[in-house]
This record gives C-alpha cells, sequence and structure tokens, in this order.
C-alpha cells in the first residue's frame, strides 16, 4: 500500500484502516466506500489516490468519478488525477466532464515545454505519459515479457517475472538489482487475489485478467517469503518461478544463463565465442570429439564452454519440478542433472558445488566492461547476477533494448549510437533507473 499522509481526523484514519481491512477480507466495495468517505472528509491527496484506485479495482465508477475528480481538485497539476478522472468519467458516459480533464492534461504539457524549453519540456511531456496506465500495462508488459520464455513470445500472461520488471520501473528499483535482488511483486492485497502460488500462475492471471492498473495495483515483497527460498539463493528475476519453468527445467541450467546473456546483455553464446580461454572447467557431458572429430571441439564447443560452464555452475543447487510446478533448491547438493551423461567424456570437470567465476574478464571478452570492484569470482547464483548486471555490457542492453521499443527501430546512424551512449552514461550515472531511460529516449524520437 502507498503511504498516506497524516490524517487530518481520527474518524479519517478509522475510515482508511477500516478500508485497508474491508480490502484485505474481499470485500471490495465496502472498502470504496470507506475509502470514498475519507477521500471527502481530508485534503491529503495520497488518501484521494488511493480511493481512486480502490474504487477502479471494484469498477465502482459512479464512486471512482468522485474520488479522482477529489483527487484533481486537491492536485490540479497531477495529470495521473486528471486521466484517473477522465477515465471513469468515460465509463459513465460524462463526456463533457472527461473533456475537461484531458484538455488539463494537454495543458499541463503544453506548460511544460513553453516554460522549461523544448528539450526539458520534453522530457518532462515523457514523464507524464508513463503517468498513464497504460505505459504499464502494455509497453512495460510488452517490454518484459519476451525475456520470460524461450520462444520470446510477447504473448504469454503476466507471471512474476514480467511483473517484478514492471515494478522495479515504476518505482526507480536500481535495476542493477535484477538479477540479485531478493524481491519480487505481488498484486495489492486489497484486491482480495489468489495469493501468489510457488506452484502455478494463477495469482498473476487474475491480476491481468481483471484488467487491474498494474501500475496501482503492484506491491513489492521478498522473494524469499513467498518463494521458500532462502534470501541468499534469491538472485532476482532468475530465481522467478516463470524463470525457472521455462530455464530450469530439465537440461542442465545452461539455458539460464544463455537466455540471462541473451535477455541482459544483448549477446547470444555465439558473439563469445573464444577458443584461446582455458577449457578446465568444461564438464563431462562435452564431448571432446564429437563424430570422432576434436577438431570440432577445439575450433567450436570450446569457444562457448570454456566461458559458460564456469558461469553456469552459479546454478548447480537449482532445479525445476515439473510434478509439483516450482522452483528447487538443495542448498550445499549439486543437482543430478549436472552429470547427465558424464560418460562422454569421464575426464572432464565434475561439479562439486556453486562455485564459479567469470573467464571472459580475460581474452576477447573483457571488452563488455565488467567491474573491477568486482572479484569476478564467487558462489551461487546471486553474486554471478551482480558480476552480469555491474558490467557495461549490462548497462548498453538495457538503453539499446528501450531505444528499439520506444523508437521502433535500431539505432541507425552516428547520431542515434551517440545518444545511445549519452543515455548509458546518464543511466549508471544517476542511479541506473530504467524510467529515466524511457523518458530521454522518448524525447530524442519524439516527432520522428
Amino acid at each position: 500500500m502507498e503511504t498516506l499522509g497524516e490524517p487530518t481526523s481520527e474518524e479519517v484514519m478509522y475510515r482508511v484502516f477500516a478500508a485497508e481491512y474491508l480490502g484485505a477480507e474481499g470485500d471490495l466495495q465496502g472498502a470504496v466506500g470507506e475509502y470514498l468517505e475519507a477521500a471527502i472528509e481530508s485534503d491529503d491527496p495520497a488518501i484521494a489516490r488511493r480511493a481512486t484506485r480502490v474504487a477502479f479495482a471494484a469498477e465502482a465508477w459512479q464512486e471512482a468519478v468522485m474520488a479522482a475528480d477529489r483527487w484533481a481538485l486537491i492536485e490540479p497539476d497531477n495529470v495521473a488525477a486528471h486521466e484517473s478522472a477522465a477515465a471513469a468519467m468515460l465509463q459513465v458516459a460524462d463526456y463533457l466532464g472527461a473533456e475537461y480533464h484531458i484538455m488539463r492534461i494537454l495543458d499541463l504539457m503544453e506548460d511544460e515545454i513553453v516554460n522549461n524549453g523544448p528539450v526539458v519540456g520534453a522530457l518532462e511531456a515523457a514523464r507524464m505519459a508513463m503517468d498513464n496506465p497504460n505505459f504499464y500495462k502494455v509497453t512495460l508488459k510488452n517490454f518484459a515479457t519476451p525475456w520470460t520464455n524461450r520462444d520470446q513470445d510477447v504473448f504469454v500472461p503476466l507471471n512474476d517475472y514480467s511483473a517484478t520488471v514492471i515494478g522495479m520501473v515504476r518505482d526507480n528499483v536500481p535495476f542493477t538489482e535484477l538479477l540479485s535482488a531478493d524481491l519480487v511483486y505481488v498484486a495489492d492485497p486489497v484486491l482480495g487475489l489468489s495469493p501468489y502460488s510457488t506452484t502455478d500462475n494463477v495469482h498473476y492471471r487474475q491480476l491481468e485478467d481483471g484488467n487491474y492498473s498494474l501500475k496501482d495495483h503492484l506491491v513489492a515483497t521478498t522473494q524469499s517469503s513467498v518463494s521458500g527460498l532462502p534470501p541468499a539463493a534469491t538472485a532476482g528475476v532468475m530465481t522467478s518461478r516463470a524463470a525457472a519453468a521455462e530455464f530450469f527445467v530439465a537440461g542442465t541450467n545452461r539455458a539460464m544463463f544463455r537466455f540471462t546473456l541473451m535477455n541482459h546483455m544483448c549477446n547470444d553464446m555465439e558473439q563469445m565465442l573464444d577458443t584461446k580461454l582455458p577449457p578446465d572447467w568444461i564438464r563431462q557431458d562435452v564431448s571432446r570429439s564429437p563424430g570422432g572429430d576434436s577438431r570440432l571441439f577445439l575450433n567450436n564447443c570450446v569457444g562457448c564452454h570454456t566461458g559458460m560452464d564456469p558461469m553456469a555452475q552459479a546454478f548447480a543447487y537449482y532445479d525445476y519440478n515439473v510434478d509439483t510446478g516450482s522452483i528447487e533448491y538443495t542448498e550445499g547438493t549439486v543437482q543430478p542433472k549436472y552429470f547427465n551423461n558424464d560418460l562422454n567424456f569421464p575426464q572432464g570437470f565434475r561439479t562439486p558445488n556453486d562455485d564459479w567465476e567469470n573467464y571472459w574478464r580475460i581474452g576477447q571478452n573483457r571488452h563488455l566492461g565488467w567491474d573491477p570492484a568486482l572479484p569476478g569470482r564467487g558462489q551461487g547464483a546471486k553474486s554471478m547476477g551482480q558480476e552480469l548486471a555491474n558490467s557495461q555490457a549490462f548497462a548498453q542492453c538495457q538503453v539499446k533494448k528501450v531505444f528499439r521499443t520506444v523508437c521502433l527501430r535500431e539505432p541507425e546512424d552516428q547520431t542515434d549510437r551517440d545518444e545511445v551512449n549519452t543515455i548509458v552514461g546518464t543511466f549508471t550515472g544517476t542511479g541506473y533507473r530504467m524510467k529515466q531511460v524511457f523518458a530521454d529516449t522518448a524525447a530524442y524520437c519524439m516527432g520522428q
């Protein structure tokens, strides 16, 4: 729940607490009534905002009109308040009221451009656009969803991976925590949905199918508190249920590493191939003479596995159980999948634990910009995720993906590439805030 200001009276405080209690018990209509009364009696915009969001969640459109109108009255320069009022009024066919609030939004955006100049004004206009719930429900969901599945399908349902990305962008959580934080975003309890489950995706399907605002109804919690993983074993979206179902299932857990590399470093294994690194960490399942020809191993296979296998060992204690539909973590015990086909080359490396090391800090892949403040080795997925997310390649990849999403094209010329580098510099220098990347990119591509 969002933080509310100091209530204006004990009556308002009582109504706020009553509304939250009723919402948690599944009585959304009761919560709507209590919050609306609190909003009318108080001048706190946070209460009016909360009343509006609860009314939207309950699809109580008359109450939503009253709550949003109150919010816009208290905060006349808040674009989100006017957007909410316009949307609610359209639901009850109050077209003149909706038109008024839409015109106020346009006036506010125009004022930003006139008062701050075209560059700053464009940035502020972009930020206003990001206050629209559709930015979260459509733009950000489509941005994140392909990362959550092997087919990179944009149409799969909302899940804990994509919801966490959306929440992190909304809340300006440093994006370097994407692959390491003990964090997951779930639906606001006031909605009364089925709780987060480690065995199915019902919670997120209900959130999406109910057409609830992802801008307003996602709340952060610790992943360890809902998944059963120890806090030290959480690794951001890599240990989400959705990621586990796609990338820890079957196989040898190399898929988790490969798809993380593709999605968040913008490189596939072919681009990382380096045949000059030591092969001492390559597992037993990799034949040293595929088809009886050792040249294939020396000139091809070794180039990927010398870098991948030492890093993918970070996932040695993870699996996805298809029977229970949940992630598994066996602290101190290497999953049997790491010994699949161990007779292909018995003299190869046999995984003893979840230690990992980044061999790419030497050789041609040092150009990815690994953080010199980090040791380049560690134990488990969390520290390995930090290694990836604090690289220059990670930052560049996020900006390139946003550019593609916002500008609907790849960077094409030197001007585009220079702008991408500028945005990367802002991103890394101001706390890795993805919302700023979207604003900067939108301002650059505006009118194109």
